[in-house]
């Protein structure tokens, strides 16, 4: 019937010619030791390796049982090796004691490895927002470089919107999400750390990500000097006094001194424990004085014991 799908799929030459015993042995003879001085990080790489607690773990089995699973490098024109997983590997190696490090090593272009670099590495436990951000990054713009070049037997070019969507149903994540990542990449460093950190939330940060450099390190003198990160809100108004050309030095300032509901420190006492303390012939309305005072006496007396103590 026309238009409709064939399910019959070429085999491929390699599968017609050649045995399993003989692919498995084509695929054993490209994974070799190569010496760590050898291998180079892959450029730009986006994910941290962090010599933490959690390194210990993979030195130690690298030292009982060697490399089980190997690295993937592609070779470089100059004869060097390009890492495109196994970066924590490599970096065991190192601590380990080893020379080497068992790959496999793959033959592809410099996008395919970016995208594989970023699909290998989005299998770890634990992935900053810094890290997700210019991963998505990476492999967005490869992806768009492929999506660009014209297929055979069809000079116009594919559709780059098609890359968003692929990356999105790849990812598990919607378009919207990966778009407010990638902004994370258009803030300075110390920003950038205040949400990896947790103290600046995403959209707030999507917000700063809208102003130039010279106000967000503003923003950034602000927070160290108040030790208070802006709000939503905050952040809103001041992307919009930015797109206004009002955002000055002292714009950011009074509205980063701002009092914020979430921001001001609250101490809760227990009924139980203070209750037996207050006389019951105290109003409720009055208790809150009562404790206050007797806050005061207690003060005076810490500061009169510490003056005799000091002589």
């Amino acid at each position: 019937m026309a238009g409709r799908k064939s399910d019959f799929t070429l085999t491929k030459l390699d599968d017609l010619f050649t045995t399993q015993a003989q692919r498995e042995e084509e695929k054993l003879s490209k994974i070799r030791d190569i010496p760590l001085g050898l291998i180079d990080d892959f450029p730009d790489h986006p994910f941290k390796v962090r010599d933490d607690e959690d390194m210990l773990q993979p030195i130690e089995s690298i030292r009982d049982r060697g490399v089980i699973t190997p690295a993937t490098v592609r070779q470089k024109e100059d004869g060097r090796y390009e890492l495109i997983s196994g970066h924590r590997r490599k970096r065991a190696c190192e601590l380990a004691g080893f020379q080497t490090l068992r790959c496999e090593v793959v033959d592809l272009s410099r996008d395919e490895a970016t995208i594989l670099m970023v699909e290998s590495n989005f299998q770890r436990s634990q992935i900053l927002p810094s890290e997700k951000a210019f991963a998505y990054k990476m492999r967005l713009d490869a992806m768009k470089r492929q999506a660009g070049r014209p297929r055979k037997n069809n000079l116009v070019p594919v559709g780059q919107n098609y890359s968003r969507e692929e990356l999105a149903s790849q990812s598990g994540e919607s378009q919207t999400q990966i778009q407010r990542y990638i902004r994370l990449t258009y803030l300075v460093p110390e920003l950038l750390e205040f949400v990896d950190q947790g103290r600046i939330k995403m959209r707030p940060a999507v917000e700063l990500s809208y102003l130039d450099e010279d106000c967000q390190r503003d923003i950034v003198d602000e927070i160290d000097m108040n030790d208070a990160t802006p709000s939503h809100d905050q952040t809103i108004r001041m992307r919009k006094f930015f797109e206004e050309g009002k955002l000055i030095t002292e714009v950011i300032q009074a509205i980063m001194s701002e009092e914020k509901p979430n921001q001001k420190e609250k101490i809760t006492l227990s009924m139980d424990r203070v209750e037996k303390f207050i006389p019951k012939s105290i109003k409720i309305s009055q208790r809150e004085d009562f404790i206050c005072k007797a806050l005061e006496h207690y003060n005076k007396y810490l500061r009169q014991r510490a003056d005799r103590d000091s002589r």
